[in-house]
């Protein structure tokens, strides 16, 4: 029986743990409910298990019954802040609580490879770490988990490591996708505050308008991208919130605006940081303004190394045939705190397209979007994928 045989036998199980995790989804770095529902569908495995200290992560070791390396497969748990309107028969219970990105996906089709590569456990060359990780969205449970051990945990750190993500759109149900070097952004955070002084709005002589001055902010940020940085080694920064003032006729005493910081590269991470901060608060000095600034780094850029980029294409389509094993011509601009494990252990973060048969992909619902939806179809190919890089690269010894 191959890999995929005992996959496609066991997605049915497998795809009622998704709707019962999809049900209750939680946020966070505590998920209680769901590291429960975890536990349990691990039950009975020959599987050393620990769980986290500062966060509800689960980790579980397969000792293969021979000696060999260690590979590490990762799935991220924590649901995101939206109010599902999909519909579905196991649409959320929680108000306010969805899983919009599908880790309950991940976190189910992992379960899969678990219970398909413990079957294996006599003949497994090597041991198999499998990390069920919370706070992925924005709170960076993976250097959590890092800092707790979970690279450590098989007694030698992973000589490759390994996380599927799925998306509801972009990718044609079915379709891996993974891609050498930088595979998504670095993502990181600018608030700032712009302080001035009050008054009549028809008198802005005497006053010192906090307005202008962060309008000027805005633009120059802007234009900074385009005259700084290579355009082969893009920037993006967006102001999404911005806010100053109550009424008309009032210059407020100050204005404030937070900004999306994307890179591809660790040296454009670090000039943000820096050039960014001292721009704004140069254009407030010569407004004669007070400024505030902070800069909060979140993820690295998430690298692909090149070898086991290649890797995980090749045995993909090697299972599913060339044309659903694809190398984009462009990295996301979104973020992943499996960034972290990529900068220690050289391995791939690989998409799976889950856009419901019958959809456009490019007019789906997005991830993040309260009407994204994710196709039970693949579950069985995501635990596939899973098992087999396992398989494959414990295969190859150390």
């Amino acid at each position: 029986m191959t890999v995929y045989d005992e996959a496609t036998a066991i997605s049915g199980d497998i795809a009622e743990l998704r709707h019962a995790i999809h049900r209750e989804p939680e946020i966070g770095l505590d998920l209680p409910k769901t590291q429960a529902k975890v536990l349990a569908a691990l039950e009975g495995l020959p599987l050393e298990i620990s769980l986290g200290k500062e966060l509800s992560s689960v980790t579980a070791v397969l000792r293969g019954g021979k000696p060999g390396p260690v590979v590490l497969l990762r799935a991220d748990m924590d649901a995101l802040p939206v109010t599902e309107t999909t519909g579905l028969p196991f649409a959320s219970e929680i108000d306010g609580a969805m899983h919009a990105c599908g880790h309950d996906l991940h976190t189910s089709m992992l379960i899969g490879a678990a219970r398909v590569l413990s079957a294996r456990q006599p003949d497994l060359a090597g041991s198999v770490i499998f990390m069920f990780q919370p706070g992925e969205e924005g709170l960076g449970g993976a250097k959590l988990m890092i800092e707790e051990g979970v690279l450590d945990a098989a007694g030698e750190r992973p000589k490759a490591a390994y996380a599927l993500h799925v998306f509801s759109h972009l990718t044609e149900g079915g379709v891996f996708a993974v891609r050498p070097g930088p595979a998504l952004a670095a993502a990181d955070i600018l608030y700032v505050t712009v302080r001035g002084r009050g008054g009549h709005a028809s008198a802005p002589q005497h006053s010192a308008d906090p307005i202008p001055a962060a309008c000027e902010m805005v633009t120059a940020l802007q234009t900074f991208v385009t005259r700084r940085f290579d355009v082969f080694d893009p920037v993006v920064i967006t102001v999404g919130s911005f806010h100053a003032g109550t009424v008309n006729n009032v210059i407020p005493d100050e204005a404030k605006f937070e900004a999306t910081l994307r890179s591809f590269s660790h040296e454009s991470q670090r000039r943000l940081h820096h050039e960014t901060v001292r721009l704004v608060e140069s254009i407030g000095q010569a407004h004669g303004l007070t400024v505030e600034a902070e800069y909060l780094d979140c993820y690295p850029v998430t690298v692909n190394d090149a070898a086991e980029a290649e890797f995980a294409r090749s045995t993909a389509a090697d299972l599913f045939g060339a044309d659903r094993a694809i190398t984009p011509a462009q990295p996301l601009t979104g973020a992943e705190d499996f960034s972290y494990v990529l900068e220690q252990v050289p391995g791939a973060f690989v998409n799976l397209g889950a856009c419901p048969s019958g959809t456009d992909p490019l007019t789906a619902p997005s991830n993040h979007s309260a009407g994204a939806a994710f196709d039970d179809a693949v579950i069985a190919d995501g635990i596939t994928l899973y098992a087999e890089l396992a398989l494959r690269r414990l295969a190859e010894g150390a």
